[in-house]
């Protein structure tokens, strides 16, 4: 949502001497089988490097936590570290040291298991869209604060976080957490709205006030919003925030247009003037003034035409 996209493999470290092309050609044929952004950076990959991909049987994959099946019948287990801890792989640690400095670069890092053994790191890379730190400000400058839920680690989450200056962040949630997230914002009495592109936001986008797709997402995110952003510019949240307050403010307006005229008339028509001044209402002045409320209504709405979004500054909100 934040990011372009389209992530890159950027490293492949295999634990002691193992080979890292190999490592890569059994990780690529298991993600093959993934629908999941991380898994086609992963295949791309070793497509680059011409690796020859095998099929694979028992495919599964593990919502928020990753992919196993078996390759070339071997097991093959590749996903987050709890994934691989809850799955009895030990000797984790081996790699911490450049775990962690990947994820402190903003990498996504994935641990692969071969047979039950800690096999290696796969690190992806998805940069952040140009466009996504003038999006933040726009809608700061709206008065919106701004929750990233991510399934990401704590340590890239915190520095894609204070890079866009993203009010807060949570990290390592699934799907569940994030759906349960939004519920507990709208039970403390909040608006919430939900940005998603992926299957695992499809729950939250559905619990929102407003679910804001990607239309560079999967369809499941897109059935699941009621507004969907074709081109995946976070900026355009910033202008349909922008063009629903305008509207709800000359939806006001024209309330006040629609009811003023008859407010004032209806007592005059009825004689309230009369008794005083000896006035009432002619029928002509009455149909005039019931035809220039309907105007003046019709001609404020059109104003909405005029607005040009991409220049607009709102007023923070209440």
């Amino acid at each position: 949502t934040l990011t372009q996209g389209r992530p890159k493999l950027t490293e492949c470290i295999p634990v002691d001497s193992g080979s890292d092309d190999e490592l890569l050609r059994m990780a690529a044929s298991l993600e093959l089988q993934s629908e999941h952004p991380l898994a086609r950076a992963i295949v791309d990959g070793a497509k680059d490097k011409n690796l020859e991909l095998s099929s694979v049987d028992d495919f599964d994959s593990i919502t928020g936590g990753g992919v196993r099946g078996s390759v070339d019948g071997t097991q093959v287990l590749i996903g987050n570290r709890p994934l691989l801890e809850d799955n009895g792989v030990t000797n984790l640690s081996v790699l911490d040291e450049r775990a962690v400095g990947l994820q402190q670069q903003g990498r996504t890092v994935m641990y692969v298991a071969v047979d039950g053994t800690f096999a290696g790191l796969i690190a992806v890379s998805d940069p952040i869209k140009k466009s996504t730190p003038e999006a933040v400000k726009a809608l700061h400058s709206l008065g919106l604060r701004i929750i990233m839920l991510t399934g990401d680690n704590e340590k890239t989450a915190r520095t894609v976080a204070e890079q866009l200056g993203i009010d807060e962040f949570e990290a390592g949630v699934s799907p569940e957490d994030k759906h349960e997230r939004i519920k507990a914002l709208k039970a403390d009495g909040r608006k919430v709205a939900m940005a998603g592109d992926g299957i695992n936001d499809a729950p939250a986008l559905a619990a929102a006030d407003v679910g804001i797709a990607m239309g560079t997402g999967t369809d499941i995110a897109i059935e699941s919003s009621g507004v969907t952003l074709v081109k995946g510019d976070l900026r355009g949240i910033v202008k349909a925030v922008t063009l629903s307050r305008r509207t709800m403010r000359n939806i006001r307006q024209n309330l006040f247009f629609a009811f003023i005229y008859n407010a004032l008339g209806v007592p005059v028509a009825a004689g309230i003037l009369y008794p005083i001044f000896g006035l009432l209402l002619n029928p002509m002045i009455a149909a005039a003034a019931m035809s220039f409320s309907s105007v003046s209504v019709i001609g404020n709405a059109l104003r909405l035409r005029t607005i040009r979004l991409s220049n607009m500054q709102d007023q923070p909100a209440n």
